[in-house]
């Protein structure tokens, strides 16, 4: 009986798992759909689609469809690399459709350095990136303005508001004093030389921003070392874009329409304000003049300036073909100046491919940049003489002479030479143009070895080669032309070629049974630069004014290393190496050695922050490391003895023959590196899931061995002055930036960004013995009175460019009182000695500030910026004074603040013209809305469309009295205005 029952169980138990099985099979079904990407609507490929628990799934295909078989109880998981994982169940659902959101913890974990890239949390070193998602929008032919603000400690001030014009970028400060203060560049590993090309302002502006995918700001010596001989002033690492393994292809236009408005000008005298003027003071003053007063009302400032219009077109198509990934792009601008007759031309063309062989052991970079640019470049030495000419004069005179421009004469009817010419002439009588193309070329193979996968051989080699062309003509009808022997006729040339060589090695080991990750990297480089250029200009008698060629080069051959060890994933140290040697130095001082050491501590790892759900980051970070400068400013041989030929002017006479003199230049044969020693201490944070992120560095930079110009005794050397390496000076200063997202729900995303920066440097050395008279290095020349006037100076205990003026003395309505000053050294007298060191430029804070806000479709932002306590001199008045408005038979008008100084004589020295340049500013506003949702319906296909309007300059705020209160060099003196520009655009991308 026992045994009847307990095979009548197991048949039971038999019975109800065959149903159970054939129940559960018969509720599978197939499930489709789609997965997309949350930004612009396309279908992702190569999407993981995973049954939940089980090893059933499937990839998306080249669109992002997908079928996998699942039942009603399935949960599927949806996962891709850079995306946040998904977990849907499928329930009654026979369709799914999946949009991915971009996973940006996991994207940025990876961050590029020299020579090859770490994980984020495995960084050392202050450094920063801005993808191209968080790159400012607007007009940006120059690639520098797409990070204006984003980064603490990086400042860009835009040298002018001509198209393509340079900016000057300062990170942490200026470490030198007579050498070069710019950082160094390096483009998809090709380091630049950051010397100009002739024929083009801004040696960045032949590439395309558009083209742009990361910009990597490399700031203390731990991260930079890795660069050592000129890396004392920071590295920027630039990323193009790049196609994709596995992407289906991608094809995206932009375009961009503009217009720019002069936003204000210098507040002159106006025409009735200037006759009025005149004849008042004709009455005491002889030499003034009424009978030369004209009869038109003119805006000479609104004579030369225009509404500026702009357009810009880029094209770009991406993707993997036969799993060979790739990118192609073709742009052109052509972007016109608010001055007349100023534009810039730009074509561009950039192909990136990038396959991997051998089952990823070997991958190979392959990117050629192409740039032709057109320049028109227009005089701007009219927009002083728009500031001084007389107001009453017409544009155009009535005789013809001259080309038809009213133009100051003589008694005799020969032109005034030392009157102000007609700005509208400078315009229209000159025509300077350039040409200018540029390749740049680079080729990395990188073969994981299949014996050994855990060391990597990567070579580099990049070439960097431009050629341009100008020409200045000026008509013969020009006034100053005809009254001087000046040049009608110039034309110059330049070639250019950089040449790189790269081979290293890297081993990356895990070694899971010490808790431990090995990363050593070690390797060599050879770069040529050379160049050869030539000038000739005749002067309207077809005489030879200038008939010169120049050919140079030099060479860096280097050694590097690199090793990183991280225990625990808490404590990480970082220590570099690099040796180089420069064709620059005598043999004896040829080579530098440049190290660095870092330590990083994640304390977030540690059981006592881990625990804590509020806490999703927190690394301490403690770094060392020494730096070099060779751009000496100087030439490539500045430790030979050169000479040169006498030009035409100062020829030696004997008899009746003139013969032209070589003279030789001064030299220093011990020429060698600056050397800049810094120390960094950081922290980076982040809260909420890093919802809440960000970092604190303060630092201290010292350079040796600065570089000088001294005076020296005579019949030493061949000069009176010398420059040579003698002197110190330090910057000290803190960075801290924070971002935040404040709400992020399924309509609505808002984004906040906020960074800090201070920074002040001293000089605390510039001779080799104390002399209590030597007072410093004057710099920082003046126009308007005379030449050779310098409004700064170099000393110890003081910053960079200190202003050097003397203490005015005001009544008691606050009116200054002309030629008194404040005897600051009590001798009864005013000397100039009596000049004190006031403030220097440079602002002590500089701030900046985001704001990203995305509602459905609907998206606006802004970025903006503050500085505060940098001072600026205002040379555009200093030319303001009654002398000056009957000189040699013509009027000179002046800036209205006239009124206020009543000054009759130059007083160029007073603090009078020094102005506080702290600012607020928004740089950009934008408004945009994403088409796609409604487009793609009819459409029938992945379709992503957003337009976009953006005010750039929109606002700026402060109370220095010129046009713009960032001026690099704090010297206003009649510079390009900068527009404000509305453009319109439109992206793109199916």
């Amino acid at each position: 009986m026992k045994l009847n029952i307990s095979m009548f169980r197991k048949l039971l138990l038999m019975l109800v798992m065959v149903c159970s099985f054939t129940i559960s099979h018969a509720q599978e079904r197939l499930v489709t759909g789609t997965v997309t990407d949350a930004n612009d609507g396309m279908g992702i490929p190569g999407v993981s689609v995973v049954v939940k628990g089980t090893t059933v799934g499937t990839s998306t295909d080249i669109d992002g469809k997908f079928t996998v078989s699942a039942d009603a109880t399935s949960t599927l998981i949806f996962s891709f690399i850079g995306y946040k994982t998904q977990e849907i169940l499928v329930g009654t659902q026979t369709q799914v459709n999946v949009v991915l959101s971009v996973d940006t913890e996991t994207l940025s974990e990876v961050v590029i350095v020299g020579y090859g890239q770490v994980r984020k949390e495995d960084a050392t070193g202050a450094v920063f990136t801005v993808k191209s998602d968080d790159f400012n929008q607007g007009t940006t032919s120059s690639p520098q303005d797409l990070i204006v603000g984003k980064i603490a400690g990086v400042q860009i001030i835009s040298d002018g508001g001509a198209p393509g014009s340079g900016s000057t970028i300062r990170i942490r400060g200026g470490s030198s004093m007579s050498a070069s203060n710019d950082p160094l560049i390096v483009i998809d590993g090709m380091p630049l030389d950051n010397r100009g090309i002739d024929g083009m302002s801004n040696v960045l502006s032949s590439l395309n921003p558009n083209d742009i995918e990361t910009f990597t700001v490399l700031k203390d010596a731990s991260a930079t070392a890795i660069y050592g001989s000129r890396a004392s002033n920071g590295v920027i690492l630039i990323t193009t874009k790049k196609g994709k393994a596995g992407q289906k292809i991608q094809v995206t236009y932009d375009s961009k329409f503009s217009i720019g408005k002069i936003k204000e000008t210098i507040d002159v005298l106006s025409a009735d304000q200037y006759r009025t003027l005149v004849t008042e003071r004709a009455v005491d003053h002889s030499s003034v003049n009424p009978a030369l007063l004209g009869q038109a009302s003119t805006d000479w400032q609104d004579e030369i300036y225009r509404d500026a219009t702009g357009h810009e077109h880029n094209i770009g198509v991406s993707g993997s073909y036969k799993n060979i990934p790739f990118r192609v792009s073709a742009g052109y601008t052509d972007q016109k100046g608010i001055l007349q007759t100023s534009e810039m031309q730009r074509t561009t063309g950039t192909l990136n491919v990038n396959p991997s062989f051998f089952d990823e052991h070997l991958k190979i970079n392959v990117g050629v940049k192409y740039m032709a640019i057109e320049n028109q470049f227009a005089d701007k030495g009219a927009i002083g003489s728009a500031l001084r000419m007389d107001p009453t004069q017409s544009v155009f005179n009535k005789t013809g002479i001259y080309g038809g421009y009213t133009t100051w004469l003589m008694g005799d009817g020969s032109r005034n030479v030392n009157a102000t010419r007609n700005p509208v002439a400078q315009l229209q009588q000159k025509d300077d143009n350039s040409d200018v193309s540029r390749v740049i070329a680079d080729f990395q193979a990188d073969y994981k070895l299949h014996f050994l996968p855990d060391l990597k051989a990567s070579m580099k080699l990049g070439y960097d080669y431009s050629d341009s062309n100008g020409d200045v003509n000026t008509d013969l009808d020009a006034s100053w032309v005809r009254a001087s022997s000046t040049g009608v006729k110039r034309d110059y040339t330049q070639e250019k070629k950089n040449e790189l060589v790269d081979f290293y090695l890297t081993y990356n080991k895990d070694l899971p049974s010490i808790n431990s990750k090995i990363n050593v990297m070690g390797g060599y480089e050879w770069q040529h630069f050379w160049s050869k250029s030539s000038a000739f200009e005749v002067d309207r008698n077809a005489a030879t004014i200038e008939d010169s060629k120049n050919e140079t080069e030099n060479y860096l051959v280097s050694f590097f290393g690199r090793a990183n060890y991280t225990f625990m994933d808490k404590y990480i140290v970082t220590a570099t190496l690099r040796k180089d040697g420069s064709s620059r130095f005598h043999k004896d001082n040829r080579w530098g050695t440049f190290p660095s050491a870092a330590f990083a501590w994640r304390m977030s790892e540690e059981s006592f922050l881990k625990d804590i759900d509020v806490v999703s980051n927190a690394k301490v970070r403690l770094g060392y490391g020494i730096t070099g400068q060779q751009e000496l400013n100087s030439g490539d041989y500045p430790y030979m003895g050169t000479y040169r030929l006498s030009d035409s002017r100062t020829r030696y006479q004997f008899g009746n023959q003139f013969y032209t003199l070589i003279r030789p230049d001064g030299y220093d044969e011990g020429l060698q590196w600056e050397k800049t020693t810094t120390y960094n201490a950081g922290l980076d944070f982040g809260f909420f899931n890093n919802r809440l992120n960000g970092s604190f560095d303060i630092y201290k930079r010292k350079t040796e061995d600065l570089l000088n110009t001294i005076p020296v005794p005579a019949g030493t050397n061949f000069t009176d002055r010398l420059l040579t390496n003698v002197g110190d000076l330090e910057n000290n200063g803190f960075e801290f930036s924070i971002n935040a997202i404040a709400i992020e729900t399924e309509d609505l995303f808002w984004e906040l960004g906020f960074n800090i920066a201070y920074n002040k440097n001293e000089i605390t050395r510039l001779t080799n013995y104390d002399d209590p008279n030597y007072r410093g290095v004057e710099t920082g020349g003046i126009s308007g009175v005379g030449v050779g006037n310098n409004i700064q100076i170099n000393a110890v205990g003081h910053s960079l460019n200190t202003f050097y003026v003397y203490e005015q003395v005001y009544n008691s309505n606050g009116k200054p009182i002309e030629g008194l000053y404040v005897d600051r050294n009590k001798d009864g007298e005013i000397t100039t000695a009596d000049k004190y060191y006031a403030k220097d430029p440079a602002q002590d804070y500089n701030m900046g500030f985001s704001s990203n806000i995305k509602y459905k479709d609907l998206d606006f932002g802004f970025n903006g910026r503050i500085g505060i306590g940098g001072q600026m001199y205002n040379n555009v008045i200093v030319g303001g004074r009654y002398q000056e408005m009957t000189v040699n038979e013509y009027l000179t008008n002046m800036p209205s603040e006239i009124n206020k100084s009543q000054f009759e004589t130059a007083q160029q020295y007073s603090d009078y013209f020094l102005e506080d340049a702290s600012f607020f500013r928004i740089d950009n506003i934008t408004l945009g809305y994403n088409f796609t949702k409604l487009l793609k319906p009819l459409l029938g296909f992945d379709f992503n469309a957003r337009a976009f309007a953006t005010v750039q300059n929109a606002i700026v705020i402060t109370d220095y009295s010129g046009l713009d209160p960032e001026v690099n060099g704090g010297i206003d003196n009649d510079v390009y205005p900068r527009p404000r520009t509305f453009l319109f655009g439109l992206n793109v991308k199916f």
